[in-house]
């Protein structure tokens, strides 16, 4: 399974940017996907996870209320909806792939990784 990140860019503050995340097979139609991300620096950590069907997602406290994640299983894609950014969420983005349906927060469920794209907001 390939992922590919798109979608960061340079924003400024309260500003938005949508992330996707494209996977190369469909079979991650069957998967929870995951949004994690790391800035310099800092550990990398959670940020939002959808089920496989989409119907249970959860977010990280820091980002609840201000992104979205959301999935086309027949685009084989997932989304991240970043709004009202702040410079705190500036870091490199990944989407994962989870070996379960379930969402996670764990990144241990997640065996596939995709490169991850750089969101930079200025203050």
């Amino acid at each position: 399974v390939q992922l590919q990140a798109s979608g960061g860019g340079l924003v400024q503050t309260g500003g938005s940017l949508r992330l996707s995340c494209a996977a190369s097979v469909r079979t991650t139609s069957n998967n929870a996907m995951g949004w994690f991300r790391q800035a310099p620096g800092k550990e990398r950590e959670f940020v939002a996870t959808i089920s496989w069907n989409g119907g249970a997602r959860y977010y990280a406290e820091s980002v609840k209320g201000r992104f979205t994640i959301s999935r086309a299983n027949a685009k084989n894609t997932v989304y991240l909806q970043m709004n009202s950014l702040k410079p705190e969420d500036t870091a490199v983005y990944y989407c994962a792939a989870s070996r379960y349906a379930s969402s996670s927060s764990q990144a241990g469920h997640y065996p596939y990784w995709g490169r991850g794209t750089q969101v930079t907001v200025s203050s």
